[in-house]
């Protein structure tokens, strides 16, 4: 270690009896169980239904309760204290329309503080002191530490009473319950891992991220549908398109307007001026909504051609791409209203096109260009837009390793023998697991330099969109064009990657894990892909080490998943079904408990110094070793000596 990274390791620990005692504390860590890893993915922007998996830990936080309560309460009273934990902000609202005298209020606002600090002295007993200050809520921190070790704090009953019947009569003790609902969902899991796809299909981007945001240790892996809105934050012409395309698609318009202030005036108006007669039947919308469904459709079709011209140009930027196949507008004869799609002409099912010059295709037209320019304005100037794929830049990556998990969002490419495909970036040609790390810095770098970003840093975000070897894609085609415009339902499909059949080898997958670091026991995470269990697919792949979960948020893929929990005594599957309403819940008092699937067993809890974390426990260890060295031998002076 050198004299520098020494000299600042210093002022964190100025004497050797600070860094002796940081040792002793580390490597007491090390022999604790390992903290519980709660896996979500393709979120698909359902706020509300991140928010129940996320409270109740994908069921995780039940068999705790049921461990500590289970023959204390009657049925009634354990599910009653169950939605205080899972809805707090939704009980409290029933409790407050029942609970009119304030007598009855404070004895309940007791009771339940006192059975929610039972739970938390249960499940502080495996954490650091300081890891329980960084994640306990700030606002009630002395009636909590009161509680927290009442009555063998020393403190009168009193003391306790005086406090809480203030914060009743004042209408505030359910605000001191909910936080501690929070604290203890926050106790139950160590990380939260998103393995990508925050947004689109439903209904607030915008709301998903304002939530996990607000969790104390997330993760992000990176999804297509991420890179798109963060390419499109930063300017990126096609992928703005994009993004409205979709949210035209399915009518989530609030998130862009409400949630992130972005005018579509200009869009609007292209629809009205180059479609205003076009019936745009085959762009009509996923959803009902306020607005004309005609206009809405009128807005799909304008920024659809938008998308597929931009597109074209920015595939024509990038022939070492190999995408000229989806330069389709470009292939279309306008004369005979067909297009050539392989090596067959196909009839085109709308031909109205007025914006399109066949002689330059791909040239917008003045009105397009209008458009775009206001929306790229609207989209870059967007604070909050920018705050959100900010952070989602900083916590994301491509992949990472949990405890031999290791997560990514979709597949690699690979050919139909499983050798990896190349694929260069910056001038070097990956293979495998190399193209996780390099396009991890392609993505950070674009956002360091923020509007300033290259071109072609930003056209990688569209290439992972939808690029054939993206590794965050995993088909030949995204068959967008098709699908409007061709009846031929043959010509929509997008055919897979080999890497979905090969996912279901054991030793592939295993030589995989090894890349990425994980010598043994491996399991490949991914997200992405639906599970189809209606049609008998599992979750889990034929070779035992590797899952795809999908956490059932997206209504247009069933309302119905599953989310991962790594924990000390093995990984288990939580299979989710349609998500009723908290409120209705709440007041019919019944619980929306997932199935729970063991994937593997240990044979002993697994603890931190068996885990990639545990390694960097070891290094911390070893560096405040030689800083004790150090003192000893004065080469650093220890402060106030």
């Amino acid at each position: 270690m050198s004299d520098w990274v020494q000299r600042v390791l210093a002022e964190r620990f100025p004497t050797i009896d600070a860094a002796v005692s940081e040792i002793a504390a580390l490597k007491a860590q090390l022999g604790l169980p390992k903290g519980v890893i709660h896996v979500i993915s393709d979120v698909h922007g359902e706020a509300k239904k991140l928010r129940h998996v996320i409270n109740n830990a994908s069921g995780r936080l039940r068999p705790v309760v049921e461990d500590l309560f289970g023959d204390a309460l009657d049925e009634s009273a354990f599910q009653e204290f169950l939605h205080v934990l899972y809805y707090p902000s939704e009980i409290l609202h029933l409790k407050s329309e029942e609970l009119t005298d304030e007598e009855a209020r404070y004895q309940w606002v007791l009771q339940t503080l006192q059975r929610q600090f039972d739970l938390i002295r249960v499940m502080i007993r495996n954490r650091r002191r300081k890891t329980i200050k960084l994640i306990a809520p700030k606002e009630h921190r002395e009636l909590f530490e009161v509680l927290l070790n009442f009555p063998a704090g020393g403190h009168a009953e009193a003391f306790l009473e005086v406090q809480l019947r203030e914060l009743v009569k004042r209408r505030l003790g359910f605000g001191a319950i909910r936080s501690a609902s929070r604290f203890i969902r926050n106790l139950t899991v160590e990380e939260l891992i998103v393995a990508g796809d925050l947004g689109d299909r439903g209904p607030r981007l915008d709301r998903v991220v304002d939530y996990l945001m607000r969790q104390p240790n997330v993760s992000l892996v990176w999804g297509n549908h991420d890179v798109s809105w963060m390419g499109a934050c930063l300017g990126h012409e096609a992928l703005i398109a994009l993004v409205l395309r979709i949210s035209l698609r399915y009518r989530r318009l609030y998130q862009l307007e409400e949630g992130y202030g972005i005018l579509t005036k200009a869009l609007e108006q292209l629809a009205v001026t180059a479609y205003g007669d076009d019936p745009a039947e085959h762009f009509v919308s996923k959803r009902d909504g306020e607005r004309d469904a005609l206009l809405i459709a009128r807005m799909q079709k304008a920024v659809a051609v938008l998308e597929f011209k931009l597109e074209g140009q920015m595939i024509e930027r990038h022939p070492e791409w190999e995408m000229d196949d989806r330069n389709l507008l470009k292939r279309v004869d306008f004369e005979k209203g067909t297009v050539r799609l392989g090596k067959e002409d196909y009839p085109l099912r709308d031909t109205y096109l007025p914006t399109v010059d066949p002689a330059d295709p791909n040239r917008l037209s003045a009105d397009e260009q209008h458009c775009i320019d206001r929306l790229k304005e609207s989209f870059m100037d967007s604070a909050r837009l920018w705050e959100h794929t900010k952070w989602m830049a900083e916590r994301g990556q491509m992949s990472l390793v949990r405890d031999r998990a290791v997560i990514f969002h979709a597949c690699l490419a690979v050919d139909e023998d499983g050798n990896f495909l190349p694929l260069e970036i910056d001038g070097v040609e990956c293979r495998g697991p190399e193209q996780f790390d390099a396009l991890s810095r392609v993505i950070k770098r674009a956002f360091r330099a923020g509007t300033q970003a290259t071109e072609e840093d930003k056209d990688w975000l569209y290439y992972l969109w939808a690029g054939p070897k993206s590794p965050l894609f995993g088909k030949d085609r995204m068959a967008t064009f098709e699908t409007y415009f061709v009846a031929d339902k043959n010509t929509h499909k997008e055919i897979k990657n080999p890497w979905f059949r090969w996912i279901n080898d054991h030793d592939f997958c295993d030589r995989i894990c090894r890349q990425m670091g994980v010598e043994e026991g491996g399991m490949i995470v991914n997200g992405h892909v639906p599970v189809k269990v209606e049609k008998g697919e599992s979750p889990l792949k034929k070779g035992g080490n590797a899952v795809t979960i999908d956490g059932a948020f997206s209504e247009a893929y069933g309302d119905r998943g599953f989310t991962l929990i790594l924990g000390p005594e093995g990984d288990t599957l939580a299979e989710h079904h349609a998500f009723p309403d908290p409120v209705a819940a709440v007041r019919e008092g019944g619980d929306m408990i997932p199935e729970r699937h063991v994937l593997r067993e240990f044979d002993e809890p697994r603890c931190v110094g068996d885990t990639e974390r545990g390694d960097d426990l070891r290094a911390q260890i070893r560096a405040l070793e030689e800083l004790v060295e150090a003192y000893e031998t004065g080469t650093i002076l220890e402060k106030g000596m």
